[in-house]
């Protein structure tokens, strides 16, 4: 059975016994998690994996901050999460570009917010944006772009401030098939070259298994940890990764788990 077995390496984000519900204006509270406890190492790629609802998007932005923990702690790097912070990058999947400020604006604005001279911040945004593949569309609006090229410009736009944490929230989610195998494939290779620890959302099992070191399977709503899947390959093309037996057997049963709590999703409806 493919559990965890990473060797004990110091973690860079803890949870602890983190629960969390929503009390509506109307209607019952919600038990969107409960009790998670979880461990992610530093420059560690893990994906949350789950069914609509269990929950995993919820805990992404507790560790961002950008909701109360109510029962449980967070630390990242041995701080406790009360606030968002610069550490910690967040990229959403529709993109949320200023649809008015250029490739080169959007990425600027945040250096800007933080402080960088003038010269400085153009050049770490250059920088980034040859990382991502953009080179030549520095002057384009996001209304110009694709939506891979939107998305990469999210990314670039988050790595260019720099956090040690990099929080991406379904990003592929609106792209087609072909695009979101391209995004994976260069997300992997912004990975290995600028190496950040990773908390990836997905509810697509073989996105999950051809990005992530670790796979956190959760339970339909309220969410727990069902279980962690050691998914370590070697890295190559994406689509040669994908036709190896381990790939397969490693993506079969990660279905057979998120099938299993994808039906117990149905029956709550």
């Amino acid at each position: 059975m493919p559990l965890n077995n990473t060797a004990a390496v110091k973690p860079g984000i803890i949870i602890k016994d983190v629960s969390h519900e929503y009390a509506p204006p109307r209607g019952r509270t919600v038990l969107a998690l409960d009790d998670v406890n979880l461990e992610i190492h530093d420059r560690e790629f893990v994906a949350l994996l789950g069914p609509s609802g269990c929950g995993k998007s919820t805990l992404l932005y507790l560790i961002g901050g950008f909701l109360p923990i109510q029962t449980g702690e967070i630390s990242v790097h041995d701080r406790p999460v009360t606030a968002p912070s610069p550490d910690r990058g967040i990229v959403f999947q529709h993109f949320a570009l200023y649809p008015w400020k250029t490739v080169l604006q959007n990425i600027l604005y945040g250096l800007e917010k933080q402080g960088h001279a003038k010269a400085e911040r153009h050049e770490i945004a250059a920088s980034f944006i040859n990382l991502v593949g953009l080179t030549g569309f520095e002057d384009s609006y996001p209304s110009q772009l694709s939506g891979g090229m939107k998305q990469r410009v999210a990314i670039a736009r988050t790595l260019a401030l720099n956090p040690q944490t990099l929080l991406m929230d379904e990003p592929f989610g609106a792209l087609d098939a072909q695009t979101r195998l391209l995004m994976q494939e260069e997300l992997l290779a912004i990975w290995e070259r600028s190496p950040k620890t990773v908390v990836f959302v997905t509810h697509d099992v073989h996105e999950a298994v051809l990005l992530a070191d670790r796979v956190v399977v959760m339970s339909a709503r309220p969410g727990r940890i069902k279980q962690i899947i050691d998914t370590r390959l070697p890295r190559g093309p994406a689509d040669e990764m994908a036709e190896t037996p381990e790939f397969i057997r490693l993506r079969n049963y990660a279905w057979g788990l998120l099938r299993e709590e994808a039906k117990a999703a149905e029956r709550q409806k």
